[in-house]
């Protein structure tokens, strides 16, 4: 990653281009009306920030990041539900709340709920949160709620709207195909909702599905035959009520449909390749009442939902956390993760910003 300097003394990961970043000093945005602004205490790297520098499709000079925990330290006019020295936790994205597609239960593909309510964006050593996530979505954390616990709020409340959407009860079994951090907070966000659920890991990693197995799967395995195996034998023979598919592409989804009962149901919860399609017989649907559901993002209900089963202690996702750096190491927290050499990498601000604290 290069490194641009100048007089100022706030820094962000800017986007260069492709995969390309730079840590540039900027102004630090200032807050107005009903406004926050936040210094970054953590900031989770997610699979949709590797998605946006693998393709290229973050815009030159725009800063990624929307999972973050901060300390208030400013409040514009207005923001008085929040003081300095306050620990929050809040989304990126906030639906209207009044629109057809929100009155229909679709919030996530409400238009308001587009725009990034972050100025500049999470990987930067302060942030500015604007009105609507300010007063709708921004949450204090307890003092017994860790930074690695809070930061999973949005991430894990978009696999818990998954896990609503499927129509998963409280006895079934479910099966997740992936053992990266998204697929393996699957695994803790069903343990925590629906305590009574079976879940299936699989994965071709063993180190991975070992770790899956400490984090309480009932059962892990491979790809392939196994899978099938071990699905079978968990679910009496009947296949998954719902399949979770992490990893993306036409192959998981054909092998997501093989692992489900009869009317089940599989949750598309990940990017696939650009211009794939899927190539499956029609028939294992329609003959036998599959479904599948795309899930995408998390709506207030269940950030505030994941939020309360967190500050009871009923979700702890922070064993995922497996690397913390300071934004100067973007690029290495990067790396590792494409490297699958990592769960879930958390960046702190930039050692300059740490040094003047």
């Amino acid at each position: 990653m290069e490194t641009a300097t100048s007089n100022n003394t706030h820094h962000v990961v800017a986007c260069l281009g492709g995969d390309k970043t730079v840590l540039e000093q900027r102004a630090a945005p200032q807050p107005g009306a009903g406004e926050i602004l936040l210094r970054l205490r953590v900031a989770g790297f997610c699979g949709t920030d590797l998605f946006k520098l693998k393709t290229g499709t973050a815009a030159i000079g725009a800063v990624l990041g929307h999972e973050i925990v901060g300390d208030v330290i400013a409040v514009g006019e207005g923001g008085g539900a929040f003081a300095p020295g306050d620990r929050v936790v809040v989304p990126h994205h906030v639906p209207c709340g009044e629109c057809v597609l929100c009155t229909r239960g679709n919030e996530t593909m409400c238009e308001t709920f587009r725009e990034n309510l972050m100025e500049p964006g999470g990987f930067a050593d302060t942030v500015l949160i604007r009105p609507r996530a300010a007063a709708l979505a921004a949450l204090k954390v307890p003092d017994n709620v860790s930074d690695q616990q809070a930061v999973f709020v949005e991430p894990a409340a978009c696999v818990l709207r998954g896990v609503h959407r499927s129509g998963l009860d409280g006895s079934g079994v479910a099966t997740v195909l992936g053992c990266g951090s998204m697929g393996l907070l699957h695994l803790l966000v069903i343990k925590a909702a629906l305590p009574d659920v079976s879940v299936v890991m699989v994965d071709p990693d063993t180190e991975r599905c070992a770790i899956a197995e400490r984090l309480g799967a009932d059962a892990v395995s491979a790809p392939g035959d196994d899978a099938f195996k071990a699905v079978r034998t968990v679910s009496n023979e009947l296949g998954a009520d719902v399949v979770f598919d992490t990893v993306g592409g036409a192959k998981t989804l054909e092998a997501g449909i093989a692992l489900t009962r009869q009317g089940g149901s599989v949750v598309l919860f990940a990017h696939a390749p650009d211009g794939a399609h899927a190539d499956f017989d029609l028939n294992m649907l329609f003959k036998y009442e599959r479904r599948i559901i795309g899930s995408y993002s998390g709506a207030l209900t269940e950030q505030k939902e994941i939020f309360s089963l967190i500050c009871a202690g009923k979700l702890d996702p922070a064993p995922l956390v497996t690397h913390t750096m300071p934004l100067d190491d973007f690029d290495i927290g990067v790396s590792l993760v494409v490297g699958q050499k990592a769960l879930k990498v958390l960046f702190t601000p930039s050692r300059s910003a740490q040094a003047q604290s």
